[in-house]
């Protein structure tokens, strides 16, 4: 299972590169010529988010210095011993939807503390990758568009990161546990 992993890891960004490219050859679109347009709109974007970005950085920086993550750890801790889910996992499951460098600062720190290939640094890892900063991209792109009403995307937006973290539990559990 883990070569196979492995495997799929390794060739899954070139094969996605080339089916894009062979799917612009068959549709006759200029895929260079249309990828530098779209990043002449994403420099665009990156200027109108700065002001939500400014934000969402401070209200992140006020949740982890107010202490309410390990409040929120604490009082979750006899659930995850039930499901011998580590501890350490959830930290990087609540701040991952909020803030993207906050998420990474804690994969760093359990990468750093039980190593890469540890139980925990192959979840936190998972985690990362299989799930998405919700809030951040719809405070700082709705915004950036002038979309008001995300109540259906907020909810989809966390479900699937509560399933993504869920996900990365199982299946790191049965590939590595």
């Amino acid at each position: 299972m883990y070569n196979m992993v492995t495997t799929i890891s390794l060739w899954a960004i070139p094969a996605i590169i080339v089916l894009i490219l062979l799917a612009g050859a068959v549709n006759r679109v200029p895929v260079y010529e249309t990828f530098v347009e779209g990043a002449k709109d994403g420099f665009d974007t990156a200027i109108k988010i700065i002001p939500h970005l400014v934000g969402m950085m401070v209200a992140v920086s006020i949740f982890r210095a107010s202490g309410a993550l390990d409040y929120i750890i604490k009082a979750i801790s006899p659930i995850l011993t039930a499901l011998q889910i580590p501890a350490e996992i959830v930290p990087l499951a609540l701040i991952r939807p909020i803030s993207g460098t906050g998420a990474l600062a804690i994969t760093t720190n359990i990468i750093e503390n039980f190593g890469p290939d540890s139980f925990l640094g192959r979840l936190a890892s998972t985690m990362q990758g299989s799930t998405d900063t919700t809030l951040y991209v719809m405070t700082v792109y709705f915004g950036a568009v002038g979309i008001r009403k995300v109540g259906y995307a907020l909810k989809v937006g966390l479900w699937a990161d509560i399933a993504g973290a869920v996900a990365a539990i199982v299946i790191v559990t049965l590939v590595f546990g």
